[in-house]
């Protein structure tokens, strides 16, 4: 044994080697990259690997509808600051200054000239209090904003109107956030998609991955729920929640990822009221967090919940794909987030209401993401063949651009030592055994681990 996977059974792996070869036959092309996983961050990763000059295949049989639908798009490394989490901060720091870059260079690619078609805006932040209690807490987070070296800085409430002048005269403080901006998810992923459909080197599988497939101890590709499999020199698995049910995982390889639910809600704006704001505006209305995200086509997003509840697991109708639960929406969520945004913004009753949208996002115990290759269990080195890039939490638009980057270096063999904070096998255990999926075996019932709250801070979005 080496100690990344074993056949169980003599039988399973000459299952596993005919089906290799029926494989072969319907897809003989083999690709340098695979990646499991169709939101932003897998189709992210899929662009930069193409722009590194592989091929690449992304698998996901409904590319785009998971946690990537419903993000409202915040690029907001200082507001996202909680403590404890200096590796994280870091992280998102670094994603932040990739981000004109990275959107520069969809928007370019292609033939593409003027204007942004991911919807990516560097307009400010301003976050606001409604109550005394909420101002102490801005200001506290403040004070812990700028010992990270963070610029915030304090508006007194009428130079805050002047900026947007719709915002409630009631609110007690407003501070400007001038390196928080915003990207539009659905333009973002509409655009990466039409240049890897374009592109004579990237496939679009439009297939479910049941899980790795290996040969000669090397994870060498996908299998395919229903049948098939797709080869491939290094396989990136980036689905989400989904990464737990895998087959083939390799042995002590645990994903400790618990769903997080989050309702949101999008508004038309009356032409009368146009433009509601011009910047993202985020509150603490008596300690709840709210947000709300202004797009260009005159609509804005209000969000978001959290919620670690089971809601909908009852109603076949609301759960997602690979049986993930998360689509069903709180109408608690709904009244919580339009009471707290009219607080803010009284105008908002005015709005038309278009579309309540509830996901599940990935979580870790520690809120950092799963994002590197895997140790080899028993003998030094590392899984060939293999990548992690999931947990993204409520970072996974900022996080894109380092992810991908981030892969790319370790496809290349660079190792930066400053993510090693987030290696996939940090949670790792001796007591989880993994076992070869062969090309359309039935798969167990999916498992989503869930752990205990072990952050201080847990289930408070910071403003």
């Amino acid at each position: 044994m080496d100690g990344t996977f074993v056949p169980g059974t003599a039988r399973e792996s000459d299952a596993t080697s005919a089906a290799a070869a029926a494989d072969d036959l319907k897809n003989p092309e083999c690709y340098d990259v695979a990646v499991i996983g169709g939101g932003v961050v897998g189709h992210g990763i899929a662009w930069a690997v193409r722009r590194s000059g592989r091929s690449v295949a992304l698998i996901d049989d409904a590319p785009g509808t998971g946690a990537s639908w419903a993000a409202a798009g915040m690029l907001a490394p200082v507001s996202e600051l909680h403590y404890q989490e200096e590796a994280l901060l870091e992280l998102m720091l670094e994603s932040s200054r990739l981000w004109p870059a990275f959107a520069a260079g969809l928007d370019g690619a292609g033939g593409g000239t003027g204007g942004s078609r991911t919807g990516y805006l560097t307009t400010p932040t301003l976050a606001v209090g409604v109550d005394a209690a909420d101002r102490r807490a801005l200001a506290d987070l403040r004070t812990a904003q700028q010992a990270a070296g963070l610029s915030v800085e304090p508006l007194t409430v009428r130079a805050a109107r002047r900026r947007e002048p719709l915002l409630s005269p009631g609110i007690s403080c407003a501070f400007d956030i001038p390196a928080d901006h915003q990207v539009d998810p659905r333009l973002l992923l509409a655009r990466i998609r039409e240049l890897l459909r374009t592109d004579s080197r990237s496939t679009t599988i439009a297939r479910r991955a049941g899980g790795l497939f290996w040969e000669q101890g090397r994870v060498a590709g996908a299998s395919l729920i229903g049948g098939g499999s797709i080869r491939a020199k290094d396989t990136i698995v980036a689905n989400g929640l989904g990464a737990a049910t895998l087959e083939g995982l390799p042995a002590g390889l645990e994903f400790p990822l618990r769903p997080v639910h989050g309702d949101i809600l999008r508004l038309r704006v009356p032409a009368k009221l146009r433009p509601l704001l011009t910047a993202t505006v985020r509150g603490l209305v008596r300690g709840v967090p709210v947000y709300i995200v202004p797009r260009q086509d005159g609509t804005v997003v209000i969000g978001a919940t959290q919620r670690e509840d089971a809601l909908g697991d009852d109603n076949p109708d609301a759960a997602t794909q690979a049986g993930v639960p998360g689509r069903a929406v709180s109408a608690g969520g709904v009244y919580q987030l339009l009471r707290d945004a009219q607080q803010l913004v009284p105008a908002v009753a005015e709005l038309e209401l278009l579309e309540a949208t509830a996901r599940a996002r990935p979580g870790t115990p520690d809120n950092a993401p799963l994002l590197g290759r895997v140790a080899a269990r028993g003998r030094p080195g590392e899984i060939a063949g293999l990548m992690i890039a999931t947990g993204f939490f409520r970072h996974g638009i900022l996080l894109t651009p380092a992810a991908a980057r981030i892969c790319c270096e370790l496809l290349d063999g660079t190792v930066d030592s400053r993510w090693k904070h987030f290696r996939p096998d940090r949670f790792a255990t001796g007591s989880q055994t993994s076992r070869p999926a062969a090309a359309g075996a039935r798969r167990p019932s999916p498992k989503i681990i869930t752990h205990p709250n072990t952050h201080p801070e847990e289930n408070k979005e910071a403003v």
